[in-house]
C-alpha cells in the first residue's frame, strides 16, 4: 500500500506550523532538536592547528601586535608566488630564492615527522615572503599542499618547518529539486553540491532504486556543507530529507542511539537493511581481500579483491540480500559467476560456481537467502571454493569490512527524543517557503 505524508495526515498536522515559522526560529529549533538527538561530533574551536614546531607572535619580538598570515608571517611582508615544476623538490624551490645548496639542506634537515618531501605535488602553489623590497632573500616560504593544509618554512633565524591547518566553516542549506534525467543533474540544477546526490543515494539505497527514478520524482533536503578557505569541501551531514519516488513520500530523519547516527522513517524504522554475514556455510576462509596476493596457480602477485570461502563442492550459495541478477555467465578465470545488484550502491559477485541455482538468470529478482548457485571449482581454481566479492559504487571493498549502520528501529526509551527531532525537521522539509541557509549547527557560534 502506498504510504504518503498526505495519507498519514502529517502534512496537515505540520503545515500550519511550518508556515508560521521564521528562518531564525527554524534554525534555532533544528539546532535544539539535533543536539538532543545526534550529539553532533565535537569540533575544535580553533580556526587552525599546528603540528611540528609551532611559531607564534608571542615568541617573535615585535610581532605580538601585528596582523599575521598563517598565524606567523607579518601581513605587511611582500609576497612572491610560484608553482611547483615537474620533478621539482622543496630544496630546489628554496634554492631558487637565492639560498645555497647547503643552506637549503639545513632548512629541510628537520622536516622529518612534519613534512614528507615526496608529497610535493607538481602544479601546487608556493609563496615566498620578503620583509621589504631591499631584502635579497625571503624570510618565509609557504607550500600550499591542499585546501586543508599548508607547510610553512622559516628560512632565516633558526630555520624550522611546521604545518598550518585551515579552519572549517559550516553552512546550513535547504534545497528542493525535481528529477528530469538523474539525481545528480537534479541536485546541480537546484544549486546544490553534487556530492549531495551520492549522500542521498547512500541513505535511501535500500528504499529507492536510483536507476529507476522517474521524471517528476522530487526531494527536499536540509544539510550542512563544510567550507575551507571559502571553497566547498564536501557534505558534513544531512539533517533531514524527504524524497518522493513514484508518488510515495519517504522521510529520512537522523537519530543517534548506541553511539551511532542512523536514518529513520517517520515511524522510527531504520532505512537500512542488513546483509547476511556470509553467502554460505563454509569450512574456513582460505584467502582474504588483498591488493597483492601470490596467486596459487599463476605464482605471480596480483590483487585478490574478494574473500575465498572453502567449502565442499555442491554447497548451496545464497544471495546476501534482496536484489536483481544482472549476469550469469562463464567468465574465464572466474568460472561460472552470478552478479547481483542489490541497490544503487551495493552489488555482489559469486565466482567459481559448479552450477547456477534454479531459475537464476539475468533480470530475475532474488530474495535474501535465496540459493543462486553451488560451490565448485570452475575457472582458475585449485579446489572447490567460493570467491565472493562486494562492490560499493562499482569499486571492490572487503566483504569482511562492509560498514553496517544500525538496522534496529528507534528503541522505546528513545521515542520521546526522536519525536522532538521529527516535530522540527518535518516542517522544514515539507515547507518550500523556509530556507534556513547561512547559519551553522556544527561550527561554534
Amino acid at each position: 500500500m502506498q504510504r504518503s505524508l498526505l495519507n498519514l495526515g502529517i502534512q496537515s498536522h505540520y503545515g500550519v506550523m511550518a508556515k508560521g515559522v521564521t528562518k531564525v526560529v527554524a534554525v534555532a529549533a533544528l539546532s535544539i532538536a539535533l543536539l538532543l538527538s545526534c550529539s553532533v561530533t565535537e569540533r575544535e574551536n580553533a580556526d587552525h592547528s599546528y603540528h611540528g614546531e609551532q611559531v607564534t607572535a608571542e615568541n617573535q619580538p615585535g610581532q605580538a601586535d601585528q596582523e599575521l598570515l598563517y598565524g606567523v608571517i607579518p601581513a605587511d611582508y611582500i609576497e612572491e608566488a610560484g608553482r611547483v615544476g615537474r620533478n621539482q623538490v622543496i630544496s630546489s624551490i628554496i634554492m631558487s630564492a637565492g639560498f645555497s645548496y647547503q643552506e637549503a639542506l639545513n632548512i629541510t634537515a628537520n622536516i622529518e615527522g612534519t613534512f614528507d618531501p615526496a608529497r610535493v605535488r607538481s602544479g601546487n602553489r608556493y609563496i615566498f615572503f620578503r620583509k621589504d623590497e631591499s631584502a635579497q632573500r625571503p624570510s618565509y616560504m609557504v607550500y600550499e599542499h591542499d585546501r586543508r593544509l599548508s607547510y610553512i618554512f622559516r628560512l632565516k633565524d633558526d630555520p624550522a618547518v611546521f604545518d598550518y591547518q585551515y579552519g572549517e566553516d559550516y553552512k546550513l542549506k535547504f534545497i528542493s529539486g525535481t528529477i528530469e534525467s538523474s539525481l545528480w543533474n537534479a541536485v546541480a540544477n537546484a544549486g546544490g553540491n553534487t556530492l549531495l546526490a551520492i549522500e542521498l543515494a547512500e541513505i535511501y539505497a535500500w528504499n529507492i532504486d536510483f536507476f529507476a527514478l522517474k521524471p517528476g520524482d522530487h526531494f527536499n533536503v536540509v544539510y550542512e556543507e563544510v567550507y575551507r578557505r571559502g571553497d566547498s569541501d564536501g557534505i558534513a551531514m544531512i539533517h533531514g530529507a524527504l524524497f518522493n519516488h513514484a508518488g510515495r513520500d519517504m522521510l529520512a530523519i537522523p537519530f543517534r542511539q548506541d553511539s551511532t547516527t542512523g536514518y529513520f522513517d517517520e515511524e522510527g524504522n531504520s532505512l537500512r537493511r542488513e546483509f547476511l554475514k556470509a553467502p554460505l556455510t563454509y569450512t574456513r576462509i582460505s584467502s582474504g581481500f588483498s591488493h597483492s596476493r601470490m596467486h596459487p596457480i599463476l605464482r605471480v602477485r596480483r590483487p585478490h579483491l574478494g574473500v575465498d570461502y572453502a567449502a565442499p563442492a555442491g554447497t548451496p550459495v545464497v544471495s546476501i540480500g534482496d536484489g536483481v541478477v544482472t549476469s550469469t555467465a562463464y567468465e574465464a578465470a572466474a568460472g561460472r559467476i552470478v552478479r547481483i545488484r542489490h541497490n544503487s550502491v551495493y552489488s555482489t559477485a559469486y565466482m567459481h560456481l559448479q552450477s547456477f541455482g534454479p531459475g537464476i538468470r539475468a533480470g530475475v529478482p532474488v530474495k535474501q537467502g535465496q540459493v543462486i548457485g553451488y560451490v565448485g571449482s570452475s575457472g582458475l581454481a585449485t579446489g572447490p571454493h567460493l570467491d565472493f566479492r562486494v562492490f560499493r559504487h562499482g569499486t571492490p571493498v572487503d566483504p569482511l569490512r562492509v560498514e553496517s549502520p544500525p538496522v534496529d528501529p528507534v528503541r522505546d526509551e528513545n521515542r520521546e527524543r526522536f519525536a522532538v527531532v521529527k516535530e522540527v525537521i518535518v516542517p522544514l522539509l515539507i515547507s518550500a517557503g523556509i530556507e534556513p541557509e547561512g547559519a551553522s549547527l556544527l561550527s561554534p557560534q
